[in-house]
């Protein structure tokens, strides 16, 4: 299992394990985690680009991001880089250090959301919106799993509400409310999509990425030890 915790739709999602391996296979197999991390975060922003399809509801920081896309004319995808490298700077009075997830994070979920909105074409009937919004809120889920199970740091917005938690001695779960609620506000007054998918996603995303954080767990490598018989089931010890 990995061991992160996340604060995932306004409620802290933890999973442990053991530490991660001394072996020649270095922390964590990196070449996995690396594959896991950008895989994760591509997903992460094609998943948001089917909820913006769907046009039922966002989550919450994609809400304002497409309230200021309304407002700039830019790509919604261009305004998440923007506003991830705001938040990002945020980070530097209340000291916290970025990770390559973190700093991964700011480019390529950007750069997926307009790619795949490029790609998928409009759609206007219900019967189809619907699935949309369904497979974008799986998905996130899933991508969330993918990305924190790598464990190459949190994204922006995550690492402002744990430094604001550490800085304030608020709880975590009210910080993440009152910055969301400000967010989707200010996202809605700007013509952001606030709706039915909204609610879905804020209710189902903590529970998703849950369940995806145990798939996607990034798993110790064997360690060969000169008590466990080779070939034998783990944990069987040889006699002395």
């Amino acid at each position: 299992m990995c061991q992160a915790t996340t604060t995932t739709g306004g409620h802290p999602v933890s999973t442990h394990s053991a530490s991660a391996p001394t072996g020649p296979s270095g922390p964590g197999r990196l070449p996995r985690r690396l594959v896991q991390l950008y895989a994760g975060l591509a997903l992460y922003g094609a998943s948001s680009a089917l909820l913006v399809e769907a046009g039922l509801g966002l989550e919450p920081w994609n809400v304002l991001h497409q309230g200021l896309a309304e407002l700039t004319g830019l790509t919604i995808g261009v305004v998440s880089i923007v506003v991830g490298a705001a938040v990002l700077l945020l980070w530097i009075p209340l000291r916290q250090r970025p990770g390559l997830g973190t700093v991964s994070n700011v480019f390529v979920v950007g750069i997926a959301m307009d790619g795949t909105l490029a790609l998928v074409p409009d759609v206007h009937s219900l019967a189809l919106r619907i699935p949309l919004l369904l497979a974008g809120v799986v998905l996130n889920g899933a991508a969330t799993g993918l990305y924190i199970c790598a464990r190459f740091g949190p994204g922006p917005r995550d690492g402002l509400m744990t430094g604001l938690h550490r800085r304030t001695g608020r709880s975590v779960r009210l910080v993440r409310t009152v910055l969301e609620v400000a967010v989707v506000a200010t996202g809605f007054a700007l013509g952001g999509t606030v709706g039915v998918g909204t609610v879905l996603y804020a209710v189902a995303i903590g529970p998703l990425a849950q369940l995806f954080l145990r798939v996607f767990a990034v798993r110790p490598a064997p360690v060969v030890s000169a008590v466990v018989a080779p070939g034998q089931p783990e944990r069987a010890i040889l006699p002395g």
